[in-house]
């Protein structure tokens, strides 16, 4: 982790909590951070609400001066149109969205999203200023395969193709063969190919955008494991899926440098 890239703790809520609930997490995440006086300067932490919570969350947020950033879980390739069901980066940029999760494993595997479809999500996030969290990850067959960080590699290439130097982005690695399983990657593992994924975007883009693009891990990530990722040059954070449900596992998560050191 780089003193240059603010770290940045991101919780994808997946489809959990209705609005009701989403603003009683919020809440109560933002009094367990500020009880651990909790320095925007450690960490950012972003919450990933389902569609149907957003305008709570960004009511609650806005009025509260709460210091947690919010996003959507998925965009729309498309601007507006005959797209029942779909939700336009434009819509997500009026609610004051700063982020939107793109090419997650879920999207890829359980509605066939590729790589084509990802640049196009890109593309779309951008052109509406909400930061795209790409995300990169292999299975365990591609793992045996590939190797370490092959797919990942080639994910995120294919993804930048509309994404030029003076974008604002952050990519996620998230092995699949780890997501929900409750066997994290080791650090050294998720710092190999975090680290191969920025030199990709330096010989794609250059050195400004490698050297401040933050690069999460995802998978398994707890209050218990998080620390030894974090000590790792090319880990600038977490996207955390079932630990981000629980107030405190979550904070705990947040609160990494309790066990990391400054």
């Amino acid at each position: 982790m780089v003193a240059t890239r603010t770290p940045l703790i991101a919780g994808n809520w997946k489809m959990n909590l209705d609005h009701l609930q989403a603003i009683a997490f919020v809440q109560k995440l933002a009094w367990a951070l500020d009880d651990a006086k909790h320095n925007e300067a450690d960490a950012e932490v972003a919450v990933f609400p389902p569609f149907t919570d957003l305008r709570s969350v960004q009511t609650l947020i806005a009025a509260d001066k709460l210091k947690i950033a919010f996003g959507a879980q998925d965009v729309s390739t498309q601007e507006s149109g005959a797209y029942t069901g779909e939700i336009s980066a434009a819509f997500l940029a009026k609610l004051d969205a700063q982020y939107v999760i793109i090419g997650h494993s879920e999207r890829r595997t359980l509605h066939n999203e590729g790589d084509d479809v990802v640049a196009a999500k890109t593309a779309a996030a951008l052109k509406h200023n909400l930061v795209p969290v790409i995300c990169v990850g292999e299975t365990a067959e591609d793992l045996e395969k590939h190797g370490p960080s092959a797919v990942p590699v080639a994910q995120l290439e294919e993804a930048l193709a509309s994404v030029s130097a003076d974008s604002d982005i952050v990519v996620a690695y998230e092995p699949v063969w780890a997501i929900g399983s409750g066997k994290a990657a080791t650090p050294e593992q998720a710092e190999q190919v975090c680290a191969a994924l920025r030199e990709s975007l330096r010989a794609r883009l250059g050195d400004a955008i490698a050297d401040r693009t933050r690069i999460l891990y995802g998978g398994s990530v707890k209050a218990a494991n998080i620390a030894g990722f974090m000590r790792e040059p090319n880990v600038d954070g977490a996207l955390v899926g079932g630990a981000s449900l629980d107030v405190d596992e979550f904070a705990g998560i947040v609160r990494f440098r309790q066990h990391v050191g400054s």
